[in-house]
């Protein structure tokens, strides 16, 4: 086979597995594999994986998550605990140790891959019941939702509405030259796999494929991050999908 001709063969090879990886664009719902809707739900427009940062503690009584030393995290007034205790897995899993005083983490400890998913988009949804996902939010039509899967199971121990009440002042969907959308709520779920946090933003603030970049920044107890969507890409048979 000559080199020109293997080169051919490769670059095909190589775009039929980029459309595999894209069946939101070339397939209808029903023609979905299982594989597919594990592919949305996961790694997508809608689905990223992020890598949270560990926030620095500070001394103002809790407020944050972990601000306020010792070896448990505080939300507002209730203790809820990430021990010191080393190795975690993707999802579940124990927490990360913290250093005494509770200045910063160990740096050696492992933080949890977080999936950021955009709970109220109907590829998501239809991608969800095709993959027999068990447990997933139910959302109204009147709001955007993401929900933030992978947090280690200790983070939910505690009282979730005091939790719930923290979160919602810690997270935001930015836009460029658009003020700040803040969820109306949130809702701390126990899912399958351990805790889901689910923000709720309304839809009377529209959200178009004008904003072309669409950035979800939250923190949770000390786990703070930030994940870009690009709306030109949340688009499946020409309609924006949120």
């Amino acid at each position: 086979m000559s080199r020109a001709w293997r080169w051919a063969v490769a670059v095909g090879l190589a775009g039929v597995v980029w459309a595999a990886e894209e069946p939101w664009k070339d397939k209808d719902p029903a023609q979905w594999s299982e594989e597919d809707a594990k592919v949305i739900i996961t790694d997508s427009p809608w689905a990223k994986s992020v890598l949270p940062e560990i926030a620095r503690s500070g001394n103002n009584g809790g407020r944050g998550g972990g601000r306020g030393g010792g070896g448990g995290i505080g939300i507002g007034g209730i203790g809820i605990g990430l021990p010191g205790v080393g190795g975690m897995g993707r999802r579940g899993g124990g927490g990360y140790p913290q250093q005494q005083g509770g200045s910063r983490p160990d740096q050696d400890a492992p933080t949890p891959t977080l999936t950021v998913r955009w709970e109220s988009a109907a590829p998501v949804q239809q991608a969800e019941l095709k993959a027999h996902t068990t447990g997933s939010p139910e959302i109204d039509e009147g709001h955007y939702a993401i929900a933030v899967y992978g947090l280690p199971g200790q983070m939910a121990n505690g009282d979730s509405k005091s939790m719930a009440a923290e979160l919602k002042k810690q997270a935001s969907i930015k836009r460029e030259g658009k003020k700040d959308l803040k969820p109306t709520s949130v809702e701390v779920l126990r899912g399958e796999d351990g805790p889901v946090i689910l923000y709720l933003f309304a839809r009377s603030a529209e959200i178009t494929k004008g904003d072309r970049r669409v950035e979800f920044d939250a923190q949770i107890e000390r786990l703070k991050f930030e994940q870009a969507f690009y709306t030109e890409d949340m688009v499946m048979r020409g309609r924006l999908e949120l």
